[in-house]
C-alpha cells in the first residue's frame, strides 16, 4: 500500500471537483456583503462614508487597474498608511489582483523602509499622503544601491480631505499616480478570481525593523480565511458589528478584522490617530461595539481627563487586547467604565491573536485580584489554531501543567504562516521538530490555560511595537563615549514597556556633567533609529559579567524593575 496521505482508508474514493471543492479565501467575504447588505455602511472615515456596494466596486476596480500595470501573481504590493479606507480596499483588492499585500509599518525609519520594499521587490507602492516623504526617502536609498539598474516601483498616493492639502500637491508634482485616479482606470465589474490554491500567498508582514535578519511573514489565503472566522468566534463578535479601527491595519492585517468584517456585514470607523478623545467621540457618536489595541491604548482610555470621555458609555464596549499583558490594575479600571476586556496573545507568524483567555462565567464570582490575575493569562488556543503548547525545547516534551516549570510556547496548525520570505535558515529553526517556535517562555497551568513569562529573545514590546533590544544596542554602542551598553525593557506609564539603556563609558570621557552626556546619546540615538526604538532612560555604571564575559541581562532587568516605571509626564 502507498505511503503517507494515499494509504488513508475511506469508506468510498470520490474524488474532489469543481462542484464541491473550491479554495478557502476571505475574498468571497466582501462579494457576500455586497449582495447581503449592499446599502449598508461599510466604512467610515471623517466626512466620507462608503456602502459595501461602494466598498467591493471600488475593490474590484484596484484589482483591474493593478492588472492593467501587470501586477498579478507573484507581485507584492507595498502599503505604506494609517487607518484609511485604502488600506482596507486593499486588503482586497490587491490580492483579487492575485498579488501580495504587504502593509509597512508607519512609524519606522527610511532605512528600515527602504530595506523591507528591496527585500520584497515591490512593483507598486500605495501611499498615504503624510508618509509620501518617507516613501520617496526610502526609494532614494534603493536607487543609489542600485544606480542604473533600478526600475522604479509605480508610486500612488492616497489623498485625504482631513490632512493638509500641499502633501499631496508635492506628491503629484513629483509623479505620483493620485490613488481616486488609479481607481478610475479600473474595470468596476472586474472578474477576479480566487486562488487556484489556497496556499497561495495573500500577505507579506515584516516582524520588526531588523535589517540582520529580515522576518518577512508570509501568510496563505487559507489561513487568513479560518483565522478571521476564528477571530469573530473567540469574540462574540455579532453581524453587523461597529469596529473602531485603534489597531493599525499594518498590525497583521489588523489581526485579520479587515476581513472578519467583511464576513460579518459590519461597519469600520477609521481612525488616523488614536486618542481617548477620539474612542470615547466614536463610541457615543458612531455607535461602535468592538475595538482592538495594545495595553498602552487601554492605558491612554482609563488615565483620560474628564474633558476627553463621554461617560457613562451608550453600550457595553467590547475590547481586544494582545501584545505584554496588561496591569491587573488596568484591567480593573476599564472594567469599571464599562469596557469587556478579551485578553489575547500571537505573533506576526501566527495571523495576529491566536490564544485567548477565554472567560469563564464561574470566575465572576471569584474576588477582583483573582479574576484580574486570572484574567492576565494568554489562555488557550483560537478555534482555528489546531495545536498549541509549552515545552522544554530540546526534548519538545510537554511541560507539567503546574504554573511554575518554565518551557518555550510552541503551535502548529492553519493559524501558522508558510515560513519566512527568503530565509530558510530562519525557517528551519523555527520549525524545527514539526512546531512552530514562538522564542516566548511561559508555563501551563493546571487549567491547561497558558501564560506567557520571559520573552526568550529579550524583545521589548513598547505600545504593541516590537523592539530588538540588539538592534537599539547596536546604534547605542556606535557612540564615541560609549565603551559597554546593554538594553532591557523597563516598565512604561504610557507604553507598557520602553527601552532602558545601560552603558559603561569610556575612562576618557569627562563625568562632570553626565545629564548633556545622556541628552546626546539620546539625540545620536535618534537620527539613526524609529523614534520609539530611542531608549527612554540611561543608567550610567559598570555591567554585571558572567566568568565568560557576557553580560548578565536578568540582572540588568532587575535593576530596571527597581527604578520603576518611566513616568508620563505630567506636563
Amino acid at each position: 500500500m502507498a505511503s503517507g496521505a494515499q494509504s488513508q482508508r475511506d469508506i468510498d474514493d470520490l474524488p474532489k471537483n469543481e462542484a464541491n471543492y473550491t479554495a478557502l479565501t476571505p475574498l468571497w467575504f466582501l462579494e457576500r456583503a455586497a449582495l447581503v447588505h449592499p446599502n449598508r455602511v461599510s466604512v467610515i472615515h471623517g466626512p466620507v462614508r462608503f456602502t459595501w456596494a461602494d466598498t467591493y466596486r471600488r475593490s474590484r476596480q484596484l484589482a483591474s487597474a493593478l492588472s492593467r500595470c501587470s501586477v498579478g501573481p507573484g507581485s507584492t504590493v507595498a502599503v505604506i498608511a494609517p487607518n484609511v479606507p485604502a488600506i482596507y480596499e486593499a486588503h482586497f483588492g490587491v490580492p483579487m489582483s492575485g498579488a501580495v499585500i504587504n502593509c509597512v509599518n508607519i512609524r519606522l525609519n527610511a532605512p528600515t523602509v527602504s530595506f523591507l520594499l528591496d527585500h520584497s521587490q515591490a512593483e507598486v507602492i500605495i501611499v498615504d499622503q503624510e508618509f509620501y516623504s518617507l516613501a520617496e526617502d526610502s526609494l532614494k536609498i534603493i536607487s543609489e544601491k542600485y544606480k542604473s539598474n533600478y526600475k522604479p516601483p509605480l508610486l500612488i498616493v492616497i489623498g485625504d480631505p482631513t490632512c493638509d492639502p500641499k502633501l499631496l500637491e508635492y506628491a503629484l508634482k513629483n509623479g505620483a499616480v493620485e490613488y481616486e485616479k488609479f481607481l478610475e482606470t479600473g474595470d468596476p465589474g472586474f472578474e477576479w478570481k480566487p486562488p487556484r490554491d489556497e496556499w497561495q500567498s495573500i500577505s507579506l508582514g515584516y516582524t520588526s525593523g531588523t535589517t540582520s535578519n529580515p522576518k518577512g511573514v508570509v501568510l496563505h489565503h487559507r489561513g487568513a480565511y479560518l483565522m478571521a472566522l476564528s477571530g469573530a468566534f473567540v469574540w462574540g463578535m455579532n453581524e453587523g458589528a461597529v469596529y473602531l479601527w485603534t489597531l493599525p491595519m499594518f498590525h497583521c492585517n489588523g489581526w485579520c478584522y479587515a476581513w472578519t468584517l467583511a464576513a460579518l456585514c459590519g461597519t469600520s470607523v477609521c481612525l488616523r490617530q488614536v486618542t481617548a478623545k477620539a474612542i470615547f467621540s466614536a463610541i457615543a457618536h458612531q455607535g461602535v461595539t468592538h475595538f482592538c489595541g495594545a495595553p498602552v491604548v487601554l492605558n491612554t482610555i482609563v488615565n483620560a481627563p474628564p474633558t476627553d470621555t463621554i461617560l457613562p458609555l451608550p453600550r457595553t464596549v467590547e475590547v481586544m487586547t494582545a501584545g505584554a499583558a496588561p496591569p491587573p490594575s488596568v484591567l480593573a479600571a476599564m472594567s469599571r467604565l464599562g469596557f469587556r476586556v478579551t485578553h489575547t496573545y500571537g505573533l506576526s507568524e501566527t495571523y495576529g491573536p491566536s490564544t485567548v483567555c477565554a472567560w469563564k462565567p464561574e470566575w465572576d464570582l471569584l474576588p477582583a485580584d483573582e479574576r484580574a490575575r486570572l484574567h492576565a493569562r494568554q489562555g488557550v488556543r483560537y478555534i482555528g489554531l489546531e495545536c498549541l503548547d509549552v515545552v522544554e525545547p530540546k526534548s519538545m516534551k510537554p511541560v507539567p501543567a503546574d504554573g511554575t516549570t518554565l518551557g518555550e510556547i510552541v503551535m502548529r496548525g492553519n493559524g501558522v504562516m508558510k515560513g519566512y520570505l527568503k530565509n530558510p535558515k530562519a525557517n528551519a529553526e523555527a520549525f524545527e521538530n514539526g512546531w512552530f517556535h514562538s522564542g516566548d517562555l511561559g508555563v501551563k497551568h493546571p487549567d491547561g490555560y497558558i501564560e506567557v513569562k520571559d520573552r526568550a529573545k529579550d524583545i521589548i514590546i513598547s505600545g504593541g511595537e516590537n523592539i530588538s533590544s540588539l538592534e537599539v544596542e547596536k546604534v547605542v554602542y556606535m557612540h564615541p563615549a560609549v565603551l559597554e551598553a546593554s538594553v532591557v525593557a523597563r516598565a512604561d506609564e504610557r507604553w507598557g514597556e520602553s527601552p532602558c539603556a545601560f552603558i559603561t563609558l569610556k575612562e576618557s570621557i569627562d563625568r562632570s556633567n553626565d545629564l548633556a552626556l545622556e541628552k546626546d546619546i539620546l539625540k545620536f540615538c535618534k537620527e539613526r533609529l524609529p523614534g520609539y526604538w530611542v531608549p527612554k532612560s540611561v543608567v550610567f555604571g559598570p555591567l554585571p559579567k558572567t566568568a565568560t564575559g557576557k553580560i548578565k541581562k536578568h540582572e540588568l532587568r532587575a535593576k530596571a524593575k527597581e527604578l520603576g516605571p518611566v513616568r508620563k509626564s505630567r506636563l
